[in-house]
């Protein structure tokens, strides 16, 4: 086992142990709260020493206050846990996924090192997500070098973190990148999204670090009077929209009913259920998805309502919440199980990671707990063991623009996820009408993903790359992402042979684009883009594929695959007018700054007047290679409502058709 480092050793020995208690603590409890007579009594007769212990063995003997993120009769330490907690000792610290190995942040602990100009790195780097394990490490074991590294980095950032007094237009100005000095250290240190990770988190290591002789009384009282500062920050500074709202008012009611002690702890809590009561009616859609439109974000936004729930039984103020906002949530993982694959990944749209499925057999095993009398939560936690399957294959979402073709739930399925939806949030890309297609076991057209969120130079222009229309499997205009994302569902037919979708997006001032996708026998899709208006110039029908092999015929228009397994995929597209199949760029991301090239190509044509363009693409997914079938297609009669398509598989003809 590693010593931890000889920094903060030093600084533990020589500065802790004369650290006076923060007597400021006191004006913040509410000395009259049930258990602290003895702290209130010490603190009226100017005894405050002997108060300050007294509120350490009042919290250290405290039972009625139930934190459910923690169960300390089964703790457990990952492996990788484990790894965060030791080098943590060293101040090597586990910050984020997409930067491994982890940095050193110096015998003398740096908060502003910033290796890489990647805003997530430097603002991910105060959750302190080294704390935890480390708690956890220390109760396992028992070796007070835990304790003693925690207590010592705990206040190490204090020290060298402190929250600037700014007003609140300052505060808001800590957003651009011009600002410098210490309102540039609050952008990083004091967002609030981090400050609320640290509120959710702290309660953790309070319970983990509580019994340590490390955990002095003197050092209990920095701790509350440091605490009671993130939550009053976060108080006055919510984010405005979205998950960061989210994930800030469920921690608040954390903080209120964890630590009811405060004077103003009543207040954060009503304020987090106030927020989260009125946003999951603002945020989440009739059918069941979330507004910022991402497969990602939406678990966790389910997690962030399920949380406040939770702590809201275990600590009883359940009634504080209307039995619309469990409804609500119900829907939401209803919505989930519906967009997902057989093995539980989630398709990438926007800046979707694709989830594990570990992770998510966990997430489903807790919702269960909520909804146990849904069989198909039950079904996913299982499973399959126990519950039931959805009745319905084939599933729709118009109002979230989420649309499953499904002719099955296990891995040898056939599964396309479309996203042609409103105008998405932040997280949200200008993708409307891309796709993902599942087929036995393999996702043959993975959505791009986003690959990096933010920050200087080279990181933002890795992001925008992802982020373009035409690295979607969707259509532009000479390649230019779309200038609005708003679609609107014209039909919707789930049932049948041929089930039918018809979307529309206005996706250039001058240029409509129509898709309809026809699922046919529930084996093959049938794809039309309808490209109208008075704009010209070249129309870029794109298409991704997953890495692999793939055999291209230009002249034919044809892509067919040659993967090393059992899931492969032919696509053929026509044209009245003559097109050109042209390779380009192509990547995907599924984890944060992980990328894998691919085969990526687009069908382009000429838009020289106000007539529409059509394009029918056929995408058949086949099992053994060298068994692609022979396909044509061509459009029979067209009208402003009505579409009808001969296609023949092999010879065998199927007229296809809508009238909206």
């Amino acid at each position: 086992m590693k010593r931890f480092s000889s920094i903060c050793l030093l600084l533990y020995l020589c500065i802790l142990p004369a650290a006076a208690f923060n007597k400021d603590v006191f004006q913040l409890l509410n000395l009259d709260y049930p258990g602290l007579q003895q702290v209130k009594e010490h603190y009226a007769n100017g005894k405050y020493e002997d108060a300050a212990q007294a509120l350490l063995a009042y919290y250290r003997n405290r039972t009625d206050i139930i934190n459910p993120n923690i169960d300390m009769k089964n703790l457990h330490l990952s492996d990788r846990e484990r790894q965060w907690a030791e080098e943590a000792l060293e101040h090597t610290f586990y910050v984020h996924d997409g930067y491994q190995p982890s940095f050193h942040y110096g015998k003398d602990i740096n908060w502003r090192y910033w290796p890489v100009k990647d805003n997530e790195l430097r603002w991910q780097l105060h959750r302190h997500k080294w704390f935890t394990p480390m708690g956890k490490a220390y109760r396992l074991t028992q070796e007070e070098k835990y304790a003693q590294e925690w207590v010592c980095q705990f206040m190490d950032w204090i020290k060298k973190n402190p929250l600037t007094e700014i007003d609140k237009e300052e505060y808001e100005m800590t957003n651009k990148a011009e600002v410098t000095g210490s309102a540039e250290n609050v952008r990083f240190a004091w967002r609030p999204l981090e400050t609320s990770h640290r509120l959710q988190d702290q309660i953790n290591q309070f319970v983990l670090f509580l019994p340590s002789v490390s955990f002095t009384a003197d050092f209990l009282t920095d701790f509350l009077v440091n605490y009671h500062k993130h939550a009053l920050h976060i108080l006055h500074n919510y984010s405005a929209e979205g998950n960061h709202l989210l994930f800030e008012a469920q921690r608040m009611i954390y903080a209120g009913a964890f630590f009811p002690e405060f004077k103003e702890a009543a207040g954060w809590r009503k304020s987090g259920i106030d927020i989260l009561n009125r946003e999951i009616k603002k945020q989440v859609y009739a059918d069941g998805g979330q507004y910022e439109l991402d497969l990602h974000y939406h678990p966790a936004c389910i997690d962030i309502f399920y949380k406040a729930l939770i702590m809201a039984d275990v600590n009883g103020f359940r009634q504080e919440f209307p039995h619309s906002y469990r409804d609500t949530i119900e829907k939401m993982i209803v919505f989930y199980i519906n967009v997902c694959y057989p093995d539980y990944s989630n398709p990438c749209f926007s800046d979707a990671k694709r989830g594990g499925k570990s992770s998510d057999l966990k997430r489903y095993k807790n919702w269960m707990r909520l909804f146990p009398k849904n069989e198909q939560i039950r079904y996913m936690a299982t499973e399959g063991r126990e519950g039931k399957l959805p009745e319905n294959l084939t599933k729709g979402f118009p109002n979230s623009g989420f649309f499953t073709f499904r002719n099955g739930w296990d891995e040898t399925a056939t599964v396309m996820v479309m996203k042609a939806g409103p105008k998405g949030e932040w997280h949200c890309q200008p993708d409307n009408g891309t796709f993902e297609l599942w087929f036995n076991g393999k996702n043959l057209f993975p959505d791009s993903g986003s690959y990096i969120y933010a920050g200087e130079g080279e990181v933002m222009k890795l992001r925008n790359w992802f982020r373009q229309t035409k690295v979607h499997n969707t259509l532009t205009l000479n390649n230019r992402n779309l200038e609005t994302t708003q679609s609107v569902t014209r039909l919707w037919q789930p049932e049948g042979e041929v089930q039918v979708l018809v979307t529309e997006n206005q996706s250039y001032k001058n240029l409509r684009h129509r898709r309809t996708v026809f699922f046919v026998e529930s084996t093959y899709f049938i794809i039309v883009d309808e490209a109208s208006g008075d704009a010209t110039g070249m129309i870029n029908l794109h298409y991704q594929l997953a890495d692999g092999n793939v055999d291209i015929d230009e002249k034919q228009h044809t892509l067919t695959t040659r993967f090393d397994n059992e899931s492969n995929v032919k696509l053929q597209c026509f044209a009245p007018k003559e097109i050109r199949t042209e390779k380009e760029e192509g990547w995907y991301s599924t984890a944060y700054r992980k990328r894998t090239e691919r085969t990526a190509v687009a069908f382009n044509l000429n838009k020289n007047d106000e007539k529409t363009v059509r394009y029918i693409t056929a995408i058949y997914p086949f099992k053994k290679q060298g068994s692609a079938p022979r396909i044509s297609a061509r459009i029979i009669s067209h009208k402003p409502d009505a579409l009808t398509v001969e296609v023949k598989i092999n010879g065998k003809k199927s007229i296809l058709s809508y009238t909206l």
